[in-house]
C-alpha cells in the first residue's frame, strides 16, 4: 500500500489543512481508510495519528472497513421514511443477512443507511452503487434480492 498511498498524497503539500481532502482521495482509491492509511496520511501531514482518526470519525462520510461489491445506500429521509424505509431496512437486512453498517462475509453486498440520497419524488428507494431502486416495498426487495 505504501507506494499506492504515496501516488494519492502526489497531489498534496502535506499541510495540516488538507487532512479532510486527504481523507477523501484515499477513501475514494482504496474504498475506505484502513488503518494503514490513517497512520501514512498522519505522518504526511505530520499530526498525530489521533488527530487524523478523530476527525475522520466526526463525519459519516468516511469508512473504516471495505465496502461490498455492490453497496446498497437505503434512504431514511423524511419522504422515504413515511413510506416505509424502516420496512424497507429490516427486508434488505432479512434478505442478505447483515444489518445496517455491515458488509457480507463473501464481499458482495454492504448496507449503509443515508440521511437522504436526492430522489424524494421516488419514495421509498434505495442506491446500489450508482443506480436507484424507486417506490419500493418488502416484496420488490424479495424479488431484487432473490436474483442474489
Amino acid at each position: 500500500m505504501e507506494k499506492e498511498i504515496e501516488s494519492v498524497f502526489s497531489n498534496f503539500k502535506g499541510k495540516s489543512q488538507e487532512l479532510i481532502q486527504l481523507l477523501q482521495k484515499v477513501q475514494e482509491d482504496f474504498g475506505y481508510l484502513s488503518d494503514e492509511a490513517i497512520l501514512n496520511v498522519a505522518k504526511f501531514i505530520s499530526v498525530p495519528k489521533s488527530k487524523v482518526y478523530s476527525v475522520a470519525t466526526f463525519y459519516a462520510q468516511f469508512r473504516f472497513s471495505p465496502i461490498g461489491k455492490k453497496h446498497i445506500m437505503l434512504c431514511r429521509g423524511t419522504a422515504c421514511h413515511v413510506k416505509g424505509a424502516p420496512r424497507i431496512l429490516d427486508e434488505i437486512e432479512n434478505q442478505l443477512k447483515i444489518t445496517n453498517g455491515e458488509t457480507s462475509e463473501d464481499g458482495e453486498y454492504s448496507l449503509e443507511s443515508v440521511a437522504c440520497i436526492g430522489a424524494c419524488s421516488l419514495a421509498p428507494c434505495i442506491m446500489i452503487n450508482n443506480e436507484v431502486q424507486a417506490n419500493l416495498t418488502p416484496d420488490k426487495i424479495k424479488k431484487l434480492f432473490s436474483k442474489k
